[in-house]
Order: structure tokens, then C-alpha cells, then sequence
């Protein structure tokens, strides 16, 4: 093939020298003129049409194929399974029943509530049957992952016609018109079991039960985010995006600066652009659609160019020829004829919103295109019966069609990735937990050569205590600066946007992970972090759970670490809103000091399809626990650290510096020979009422709640690094009620200040704790406290009789 030429093809403006290529082409070529005739609601433009002939005559010099004959014959199979597909799809969206003889429908035969992303699913099928007839035509087997989540019915409908759906679906679902019937009855069917979960096995988005499924895709622009971190170096992913969410996102044109050959595999990304979100217009097609992007894809280190989006042949030749000119430029890096970063192929496939049915290109288009029921209104029934003759196929055809284009099986299918997770080199000295991390991260790395390495850094890496990590993987750049730990194949994906990099790492499903940022900032990861629990944790109810390792997400300079910074940088929302999903799948966990930091993050690789949010102090801390104890620690997810927990009263911290709090409260009762217990809390969620079965198979063992939590306590008091509700909700178990237990934590209170000020504004100092269990207690506060100590938490005295002073010697000049 000259790739030149075949680029050329999308490029020219002179639509009469094309013309005259193709008929002269097909004067040739029989097969290819059979062909170019094109079927239903399928056109091929000449532009594609020399496309198909040079990729014919490609395959056939590489001895792919036996003669172009059976390319064109494959292309034929494929106009036909389009339009089939498509004809399938509009039935998901309106109708009740299926007739494969192709009959009309009786009103009763439709839906009384159609619903379906009609529109953009019609624009997905010719792109997910391209990507089909490409694995036949190669005999090589490519992964596929959507960021239009909502377009599944495209991919249900084509899997379950060519028999690649999962062998479950295609047993509940013959191809007869009873089980195609029941298949359009169960898509948006909102039935659901006795146990509370759906009943049918159709989602309105990508989800475990469509074969090769990674993600959702329900959260726009994460698709593009992720693609060009998935593919290990031997395998080929397509990456079908978004117009529209090609603008949710910053940071999907950044792909061209992360893709290196030895680490990656081949990735095509191939962006739908239909030009229309859901009310207007999308903002490529207002700067003036194809044209503009391919200008903008050009200064992003692209090399875009533009496909017909309505021909599923013009998707198999995009896909073909990406490859090839990926394999190419990669080969040119290899004998040093050229340099990172490689212009990376994009394809953009214009076409029209729900083209090839009535009402496309309109708002409509995009959910329900006939605008009214054809149930009800007679008009929109003639135009479904319309739209849906146009790209109708005799039972046989599309068939035979559908056995022509069988696929290749995947040689790499997936399979329980695991690490090798040593015992840490424990501390006894004060230490940074942040530090403890980054010396136990880069042993592990350095005994799991196997694993590809992947750090999310939205910045200040070596600032959070992350230097050895960085020496060692550096940053990953096209053009290293001297004296910075720069490398062309660093493993550091490096940006300032928390969305791309923790995207870096979520696709990275075959290798070692580890995202390190800002707690405050870190919120911003929440939608990718919970589009990948939520999916692994629908892979575990469907009985196939993930085989990634446990991603860390480390939110350091976190909340009480960064009262100089103002209350934007005072933020423990991230931990808070992960709290919230399911304990067995997203585990968050609070270790106080260097031996629990590694203890945690041990457990984290041990894990599979779990998101892990470690809260992390990078401030040197004491070491309270010892190697033994922080095992123990995160085990039992708490620990008696003093007294005995049959003592009425209860101290329980959550944090570290909750816990140097706890510590110094602890220290005053013990002076005044006040029987207690200080129990450290490390993972709450494991201390909730569990909300299905396979939560409480992972919530603490009743004998750790009964002897460390024992129900007899008279005043327990939380001190928490989140907000104090946030606490007693998820931790429910722990609340004996309003009378004998309180929390202390955040409640939105900060500015610039150190962090006892900080603690001291929020009311959760050690004085606070020891008010609140004499209050709980029933005894007065001036027991365990002096009058200046309690003067000072009441408002009314001196802050620093409770906390110290941010100076030595009170020198407000320091």
C-alpha cells in the first residue's frame, strides 16, 4: 500500500480526479465494482472506494488474503451485517417484537416508553463492524474500548448477530425471532430480581455483560484519557470516541506525548463526529467541525485525517492503515532515522447523528429520532417501517454474512495479574509515611520486572516526599532538560491534571500502579476512580472479577497538612466520597505513620479490581506502630494502642495527626488515673452496616469490634481527619449514640495557619476530645482540664494554653 497516497484520499478536494480513480478501478476490478454498488443504507464514496482497492492489494502482497476477490467479498458481508446491525438497533430502541422475514409491525408490536441513545448507536455500528472486518482480514485480534457508553446497543446488537457475544447472551437470546424478541423486550427493561438487581442483562451503557468490555464509558471524555496507556507492546486497541466528549475532558490531546513503542502496544483512536451533543452542536462542529480538529489535532502532535463515517469499509481501512503507519514510525525511532514524540494517527469519521434512519441529524436523533411513538401515532410508524425496510437483509444473507466475518480468538486473553509484595524494611525511628512509601515502592518495583510501571503525578512529586520513586522512573518527556529526572521512557506520567494522570494508571490493567497527589486536588480523579469501581465491582457480582492489582491513590500535603494554604488545599472530600461506595472495592484507609504507610500499601498490590485511597501524612511522624502491629493494623482495620478497651471511657483516632491528638488526651488521663482505651481506627469502611453480601464479606471480624469496640463503652470520642459526620455514618457500627459518643473532625473551618491552628479552628484539639468524653461522661471538663485549657476551647481565653505557638519565643518576626 503507499501510505501516502491512501492519505491523500481523505485529503483531496477534487472530488472529479477521485471519481474518475474509482471508476476506473472498477472498470478494472469486477469484485471491486460488485462491491463499490454499495447495499441499503450503505454508500461507498470513491475516496473509499480506492481505499479498499490499495488495502486489497496490501493484504494480498503480505499473503493475508488469497486473491483481493476475498476482500471485496468481505466487504460485501460487511455492508450487509451494517445494515442488519442497524436495522436491529432501531427495533432495541422502538420495538417489543422482531420479525427476521422483515414484516411490519402491528402498533401493538411497539413499546408503550421507547428509550435508547438511538442516534449515536446507529453511528457506531459501521465503526464496530469496520473494526470487525479489519480482525477478519488480518487474522489478528484487536480490544476495543467506547467513551460513548450510551452507544452499546451498536456492539450488543452486531455481537449477538455474528455470535461473538458472550455464550451466555447468545444462549439466552437465539437468533430466531422469538429470542431477537425477547432481546429487544430486555433493553431497557426495568425489571429487576428479587435481590434487588437487574433483571435483564442489557444495559443503557457498556457494562460486564457485552464481550471485551473494559469500562462504562458513561463518564465522557475518560475513554480518550485511557487508551494510549492500555495496550501492552504485541497487542492493538481501537479507542472509538466523541465529538462531544472530546470536550469534557482535558487532556485526551495529550496521547501523542505518553505512546512509546517498547512499552506500548498499537492504538488507534478513531473519534465519531457526528457534530451534535444532545441539545445543540457540539464545540468542534461551532470552530468549524473536521476541518478545524484536524488543525488542532495537527499542533497536538497528531496526524489526523478524515474517513467517512457512514461506510463500516472506511473504518477497516482507517484502522489497517493506522497500524501500519504506527508500526512504521516506531521502526524509524528503532534505527535512529527519527525521535519521540511519533505523530500519532487519528482518525476522524464524520457523519451525520443517527444517520441511515429517519430523523437524523436533528436534536431528536440523538435519543428518540421519530420524535413521537409509533405505538401511538401512525406517522411515526410509517417512518420506522421506512427507515427500517431501507436496511432490511434476508435472513440468509446477513447470515452467511455474519459467518463470513468470523473472528480471530484473542491471544492474550485476560488473565489474574500478580506482585511479588515482600515484607517492608519496618522503622522504628520518626519518619515520613510518604517516604517509607516511596523506598517500599520502588523494592517492589525493582522484584516485579515483569509488571509495567505506571505513577500518576499531577505535580510536586519530589515535594511529597517521592524521591526515590522519581531517580528511578523519571518523568516521561519527548525532549529531556538536563539535571531534572527526565527520560523519554520514564514511567512518571506527569501533568497538571488529576483527571489525565490517575487515567494513566487506571488503564494500565497488566501492570504496577501509583497515583500520589494533593488530597484536596485528588477529588478532582472522583468520576474516573468510580467508573472503574463501579465496573470491577459488576465483575465480581457477574462472577469473572477483575484481574488487575489494586490501584493506590495517595492523597498526601493533605488536609491538616496544609492549613497554610487556605481552605482550598484544605479538603478531605476525596476519602469522604469513597467512603460511600462499596468498602470491598474501594478501601480507604488512613496509616499514621511510616510502618502502617507500608503495611497498606502491601495489602494494595495484594488486592485485585480494587481502587485504594491511602491518606498520607509526607510530614515527618513518629513511628507508633511496630512492623507486627501494623500488619495487625490492617488486618483488623483497628487497634488497641493503650489501656484496656473494657475501660468506660474510649479514645478512638482516625488519622495521623488525629492520632498525635489522641496520644496527648491519652497522656492527660493517664496522669489523672482515668481508666481508658486508645483505639486506632484505619479503615473505617470495614466498621459500616454492609450493604450486600459481598461488602460484608469484607467487613471487620465481629471478634475485633467486640474486643476493641466493645458496646459497653460509657463515652467514646472520634477524632477524625474527615468532617465528624462523615465518620459516624460510615463507621455506624462504632456509634453508640448521641449520649455516649461524639466525633471531632473537619467542619469546614481554615485559612493560613499551622497545623494546630488548624486543628484548633476546627475544634478537635486533644483539649477538645477530653471536654467532649467529660461531657459524655457526665463529669466536669475542669477535671481533666486547667481553666486557661478550657477557656481557650469555650472562645473565651488564650488558643496557645491548648496548642503551641507558631514561633519560638512568641518572635512574631520569625
Amino acid at each position: 500500500m503507499t501510505l501516502n497516497f491512501y492519505r491523500q484520499t481523505h485529503l483531496a478536494q477534487d472530488s472529479t480526479e477521485l471519481e474518475q480513480e474509482a471508476t476506473r478501478l472498477r472498470e478494472l476490478d469486477s469484485g471491486l465494482a460488485s462491491w463499490a454498488e454499495g447495499c441499503g443504507m450503505v454508500v461507498h464514496q470513491p475516496a473509499t472506494q480506492i481505499q479498499v482497492h490499495l488495502m486489497a492489494e496490501s493484504l494480498l502482497q503480505k499473503g493475508l488474503v488469497s486473491s483481493t476477490q476475498d476482500v471485496y467479498q468481505t466487504m460485501i458481508a460487511l455492508d450487509q451485517i451494517t445494515n442488519q446491525a442497524m436495522w436491529l438497533v432501531a427495533h432495541m430502541t422502538y420495538a417489543k417484537r422482531v420479525y427476521l422475514d422483515g414484516r411490519d409491525l402491528d402498533a401493538a408490536d411497539f413499546k408503550r416508553d421507547p428509550q435508547g441513545h438511538t442516534g449515536g448507536s446507529l453511528n457506531m455500528v459501521p465503526a464496530y463492524a469496520g473494526m470487525m472486518a479489519a480482525n477478519h482480514l488480518t487474522g489478528q485480534h484487536r480490544d476495543w474500548i467506547m467513551g460513548q457508553g450510551h452507544c452499546v446497543a451498536a456492539i450488543d446488537a452486531l455481537q449477538l448477530l455474528t455470535a461473538t457475544a458472550l455464550p451466555e447472551r447468545q444462549q439466552r437470546y437465539p437468533l430466531t425471532d422469538e429470542g431477537l424478541s425477547n432481546f429487544v423486550a430486555d433493553f431497557y427493561n426495568y425489571r429487576v430480581q428479587p435481590n434487588g438487581r437487574p433483571l435483564s442483562p442489557l444495559g443503557s451503557h457498556v457494562n460486564v455483560n457485552t464481550a471485551g468490555a473494559r469500562m462504562e464509558g458513561g463518564y465522557l471524555g475518560f475513554a480518550g484519557l485511557q487508551y494510549v496507556h492500555q495496550p501492552l507492546p504485541g497487542e492493538r486497541l481501537v479507542a472509538f470516541l466523541s465529538d462531544g466528549a472530546f470536550e469534557e475532558q482535558r487532556g485526551t490531546d495529550w496521547a501523542a506525548r505518553w505512546w512509546r513503542a517498547e512499552d506500548s502496544g498499537l492504538v488507534t483512536p478513531i473519534m465519531i463526529a457526528n457534530g451534535r451533543r444532545i441539545d445543540q452542536r457540539t464545540t468542534i462542529a461551532q470552530q468549524g467541525g473536521s476541518r478545524w480538529f484536524v488543525s488542532h489535532l495537527r499542533n497536538q502532535g497528531f496526524a489526523p485525517f478524515v474517513i467517512d463515517g457512514r461506510d463500516p469499509a472506511a473504518f477497516a481501512c482507517a484502522i489497517y492503515y493506522m497500524e501500519i503507519e504506527l508500526q512504521q514510525a516506531a521502526l524509524r525511532i528503532k534505527e535512529g532515522e527519527a525521535r519521540y514524540p511519533v505523530a500519532l494517527p487519528y482518525c476522524i469519521a464524520e457523519t451525520i447523528k443517527g444517520y441511515g434512519f429517519p430523523g437524523a441529524g436533528t436534536n431528536a436523533a440523538h435519543g428518540l429520532p421519530l420524535g413521537s411513538n409509533p405505538r401511538s401515532d401512525n406517522e411515526a410508524r410509517r417512518f420506522f417501517h421506512r427507515g427500517a425496510n431501507a436496511l432490511f437483509q434476508p435472513e440468509s444473507r446477513w447470515k452467511a454474512a455474519a459467518k463470513r466475518l468470523q473472528q480471530p480468538t484473542n491471544p492474550r486473553p485476560p488473565a489474574m495479574v500478580t506482585a511479588n509484595c515482600h515484607e517492608p524494611n519496618w522503622v522504628a525511628a520518626a519518619m515520613s509515611p510518604m517516604a517509607a512509601i516511596d523506598g517500599y515502592f520502588v523494592d517492589l518495583i525493582d522484584v516485579n520486572p515483569h509488571l509495567r510501571v505506571r505513577v500518576g503525578n499531577p505535580d510536586e512529586l519530589r515535594s511529597n516526599r517521592m524521591n526515590q520513586t522519581l531517580d528511578e522512573l523519571k518523568h516521561r518527556v519527548t525532549d529531556p532538560e538536563i539535571s531534572v529526572a527526565e527520560a523519554v521512557d520514564g514511567a512518571v506520567i506527569t501533568a497538571l491534571n488529576e483527571e489525565a494522570v490517575v487515567s494513566a494508571c487506571l488503564a494500565n490493567h497488566r501492570g504496577i500502579n501509583l497515583v500520589v497527589s494533593y488530597e484536596a486536588f485528588a477529588t478532582k480523579m472522583l468520576g474516573a476512580l468510580r467508573q472503574s469501581i463501579i465496573f470491577s465491582r459488576h465483575q465480581k457480582e457477574a462472577n469473572d472479577p477483575a484481574h488487575w492489582l489494586g490501584i493506590p491513590i495517595i492523597s498526601t500535603s493533605h488536609t491538616w497538612e496544609n492549613g497554610k494554604n487556605e481552605q482550598s488545599h484544605q479538603d478531605p472530600s476525596l476519602a469522604e466520597s469513597l467512603l460511600g461506595e462499596m468498602s470491598d472495592m474501594s478501601r480507604v484507609v488512613f496509616p499514621a505513620d511510616a510502618n502502617s504507610a507500608m503495611a497498606c500499601l502491601k495489602a494494595c498490590y495484594g488486592d485485585l479490581g480494587t481502587i485504594w485511597n491511602l491518606v498520607v501524612p509526607k510530614s515527618t511522624m513518629p513511628t507508633v506502630f511496630t512492623g507486627k502491629q501494623a500488619a495487625t493494623l490492617m488486618n483488623d482495620g483497628a487497634l488497641c494502642l493503650r489501656g484496656h478497651c473494657a475501660a468506660p471511657l474510649q479514645l478512638v483516632a482516625c488519622g495521623a495527626f488525629q492520632l498525635q491528638q489522641a496520644l496527648r488526651a491519652s497522656e492527660r488521663l493517664k496522669e489523672r488515673d482515668v481508666a481508658h482505651s486508645l483505639v486506632y481506627l484505619l479503615e473505617p469502611g470495614r466498621f459500616r452496616q454492609a450493604r450486600d453480601e459481598y461488602e460484608a464479606a469484607s467487613m471487620a471480624d465481629d471478634s475485633v469490634i467486640e474486643s476493641v469496640f466493645p458496646t459497653r463503652i460509657q463515652a467514646r470520642v472520634l477524632l477524625t481527619h474527615t468532617r465528624p459526620e462523615v465518620i459516624l455514618g460510615h463507621a455506624r457500627r462504632l456509634d453508640l449514640g448521641v449520649q455516649k459518643t461524639r466525633a471531632l473532625g473537619y467542619v469546614n473551618q481554615g485559612g493560613t495557619l499551622d497545623a494546630e491552628g488548624l486543628q484548633f479552628a476546627n475544634h478537635c484539639t486533644w483539649a477538645d476530645a477530653l471536654a467532649a468524653l467529660a461531657e459524655l461522661a457526665g463529669l466536669p471538663a475542669d477535671q481533666w482540664l486547667s481553666e486557661a485549657e478550657y477557656l481557650a476551647i469555650q472562645g473565651q481565653g488564650d488558643p496557645y494554653a491548648v496548642i503551641e505557638y507558631p514561633y519560638p519565643d512568641r518572635d512574631l518576626s520569625a
